[in-house]
Parts: C-alpha cells; structure tokens; sequence
C-alpha cells in the first residue's frame, strides 16, 4: 500500500499503486478539488504539486509517488488566501471554474520555482487547457500573483468560503425536498 504526504498529513492509500495518482486523490483520499480531464496528461485538469512541482497527476502512479509530498488544491490554502487564489478573482481568470484547480496548481508551482516570470515564461509554463479562453485574464492574474508573492502587492479579492463542507453536506437533504404544500 503506497504512503505518501498529502496536503502535509501522512496518508496510506489503501489501492493498487498502479492506480493513477488522480484516482488515488479522488476516490480514495475524497480530495475531489483535482478533477479529471482527459486522462493522458494533456489539458491539465488534474495538476498538482509533487514534491513542489507541477504535475498531471493523471500520469503519476500511487508507486510512482510513494513517499513523496502532493499538495492539492485543498492543501494550497483552506481559506483561499493564497495569492494566485486572489490574483485569479480579482483578474476575473476564473469562468466556468472547471479548469481553475488544475491552473491554479500549475502557477503556484511556476510561481514557487520563478516568483517573477514573463509573459512568455507563463505562455510556457502554464500549458493547461481551459475551454472558457480566460488566457489573458490568467497571464495577467500570475503576474499579479508573482507581485504579492513579492511583496510588491497585496491581493485580497475573494472572501473566506461562507459555508463549511459539513454544513454544505447537512444543507443538501434539505434542498432536495419537495416543497411543503398547505392543504
């Protein structure tokens, strides 16, 4: 059974581990922020952080990653404070939001290893795919990311969640109901 460090808890995946790391998040650790896109590594969809770098964690086994360190995007902030969180919001980057966890990883580990890249640098180093066409928005929102990174700027465009997984949980039963009907 793989071991490996997730979002910084010790975690022992009870699975094949030539399950895909994806797979091993979703399903087995219910970490289900990294989200499937297309299976063979190209859009991007499932990006996390290994061991600080951006990967596809669609093309990564549980062996693969035994021992090492993922950081998902539930591991990146709980309260969505980290800057290219924020840069993401306040640059308007984020449409349907299918797409965002998977970008959102893939800056933060551009981000960690070069706090100030180029327009060209991001072109390259962000190669996920989003089907909105938010490109500019992002390049713009990792800039801005890279200046709070910095110090240069402070970001705080999007607020706190307002609901907690447990209560958003207990509040669904509730919705579902059909509506009560005085007779």
């Amino acid at each position: 059974m793989p071991s490996l460090i997730v979002n910084g808890q010790p975690l022992e995946m009870r699975a094949d581990p030539q399950m895909p790391l994806l797979w091993g998040l979703r399903e087995v650790a219910n970490l289900t922020g990294t989200k499937y896109g297309c299976g063979v590594g190209d859009c991007g969809a499932c990006t996390v952080l290994l061991d600080g770098q951006a990967m596809r964690s669609c093309q990564v086994t549980l062996a693969q990653a035994e021992g090492r360190s993922v950081t998902t995007i539930e591991g990146l902030s709980r309260d969505r404070s980290h800057p290219v969180q924020q840069a993401m919001v306040a640059e308007q980057a984020i449409q349907c939001g299918f797409c965002t966890p998977g970008i959102v990883m893939a800056a933060a580990g551009l981000l960690a290893a070069n706090p100030n890249p180029t327009e060209a640098e991001i072109k390259v180093g962000i190669t996920n795919l989003c089907r909105c066409g938010v490109y500019p928005r992002l390049v713009r929102a990792v800039v801005r990311a890279g200046r709070a990174l910095r110090g240069q700027e402070s970001v705080a465009a999007a607020p706190a969640p307002g609901i907690s997984p447990a209560q958003a949980a207990q509040a669904v039963p509730a919705l579902r109901r059909p509506p009560q009907t005085k007779d």
